[in-house]
């Protein structure tokens, strides 16, 4: 069987829990069939539309550069120049399965260009990216606010403020529209002289997006509902939901994430009571995922504590450079991002993990990571949260935003260092990767009914 996986963009300069999981799952997968990963990547430095193939660890990796350069809101979804690229790569691999992970930076059209070539699909729902066009959190940054609802109004105005509108922008001053000598003056700007390229981006026109446009795309979304033959959400929150927005509940699943195993965590010498109890964050650090909660929260608290924040602080500076002036005089260290062969030593040094997610989350990686490791959680009552976390069983929920309930929940395990390790123990197992990837082969074979596999002729 040959099976390509479709991917808003991959490792490793792209580290967020999709990534991780498609390269993972991908990864079992290729034990048992062709495999290949397609994904997008921003790189002004070449033409727009290049395609490049790459290697990590082992899997293939088809690479479509996309720089953005769209003359409309439309093409950031449905792009001629993309989808030209996509049918080269569909040629050139030639799956008898197409797995979605994320349309995001490819094409809506992707399924069904694939269902055009007699190729069945498959999509895991990591997030909102195909009803939210800003990034698929839900969340408008620029006014604080959760999108509970989708309201085209606040989606038009998001866009504009979004880091995806200023990807366009820059767009206009590095190459496509700008024209080539102009481009490569604007390249040049951004690689000497960031400052003045951002307050030049500044001043460059947004696209114009209404909440018409809004409302096409979201039509456009419920197309692609019907192109792809089983949609798989890893949560019931997450299922749930799309129906809500119009997916069909007898084409959707739930199931899980699956994890590749751990090392476990070594008998440490030092009494727990002894030492400061260790809080930990893991993730990225921007604004949905609440971090700034968490510091607000451990502002609050009393006796020995550490709070460390692994995050790369690079992905988001400004955001970044808010959480260490809130920090200031708190025992928090900021631990920057990882490589995964450091999983299991950043989840050995910790008591608890806080996941202080605003958005819907679907099914945190980063909790199943936790359990995995034996550490208690503390999360936000929201999305799938709530559907691992369960209250003083293997850990606490607060309400988002509420500071002051996190700060409660933490107080709580400082001062009973016994209740952490009870915490601890009753964390639920967690679903390998190979049982995962059993599971998604059976899902593979169904959709290929009664079609057969077929070979590249």
């Amino acid at each position: 069987m040959r099976v390509l996986h479709a991917i808003h963009d991959f490792l490793p300069r792209h580290r967020a829990g999709s990534e991780i999981y498609a390269f993972e799952l991908a990864q079992e997968l290729s034990r048992r069939a062709d495999v290949f990963v397609l994904a997008a990547e921003y790189d002004p430095s070449v033409p727009h539309g290049t395609i490049r193939w790459r290697s990590h660890e082992g899997l293939v990796v088809v690479e479509i550069v996309n720089n953005w350069e769209f003359r409309n809101f439309h093409e950031t979804y449905k792009s001629d120049r993309m989808n030209a690229q996509l049918r080269h790569v569909l040629d050139a691999t030639c799956p008898d399965v197409l797995h979605v992970h994320n349309l995001l930076n490819l094409s809506f059209d992707l399924p069904w260009i694939a269902k055009q070539r007699g190729i069945a699909s498959v999509a895991t729902l990591h997030d909102y990216t195909l009803v939210c066009p800003s990034g698929g959190q839900r969340v408008h940054v620029a006014e604080s606010h959760v999108c509970h609802s989708i309201d085209a109004d606040r989606c038009a105005r998001c866009f504009g403020q979004s880091f995806l509108s200023r990807q366009m922008r820059a767009a206009k001053m590095t190459r496509g529209f700008a024209g080539g000598l102009a481009g490569r003056a604007g390249r040049a700007i951004f690689r000497m002289a960031p400052v003045l390229a951002t307050s030049m981006l500044n001043m460059t026109e947004a696209a114009e997006v209404s909440s018409a446009d809004v409302r096409r795309r979201l039509g456009y979304a419920r197309q692609v509902f019907e192109s792809i033959d089983l949609f798989v959400a890893p949560s019931r929150s997450m299922a749930e939901e799309f129906c809500r927005l119009g997916l069909s509940a007898d084409r959707v699943e739930v199931s899980d994430y699956g994890f590749p195993p751990s090392r476990q965590r070594a008998t440490e010498a030092t009494s727990a009571e002894a030492r400061p109890l260790r809080i930990g964050f893991v993730g990225t650090l921007v604004w949905h995922k609440g971090v700034h909660v968490l510091v607000e929260a451990a502002r609050k608290l009393r006796g020995k504590y550490e709070l460390h924040i692994h995050g790369d602080t690079a992905i988001f500076p400004d955001y970044a450079a808010t959480l260490r002036k809130s920090a200031a005089g708190l025992p928090v260290v900021f631990q920057d991002g990882f490589d995964r062969e450091r999983v299991s030593d950043v989840y050995n040094n910790l008591d608890v993990l806080v996941v202080p997610s605003l958005w819907p989350e679907n099914s945190p990686l980063v909790i199943h990571e936790a359990f995995m490791h034996h550490v208690a959680v503390v999360g936000a009552r929201v999305g799938g949260i709530p559907e691992l976390v369960t209250e003083e069983i293997n850990g606490f929920l607060y309400d988002p935003f509420d500071s002051d309930s996190l700060a409660a929940s933490l107080q709580r395990l400082i001062d009973d260092r016994e209740l952490v390790e009870t915490l601890a123990r009753r964390v639920p197992a967690v679903k390998s990767i190979e049982q995962d990837a059993r599971e998604w082969e059976q899902r593979y074979r169904r959709v290929l009914q009664p079609a057969e596999v077929h070979a590249c002729t």
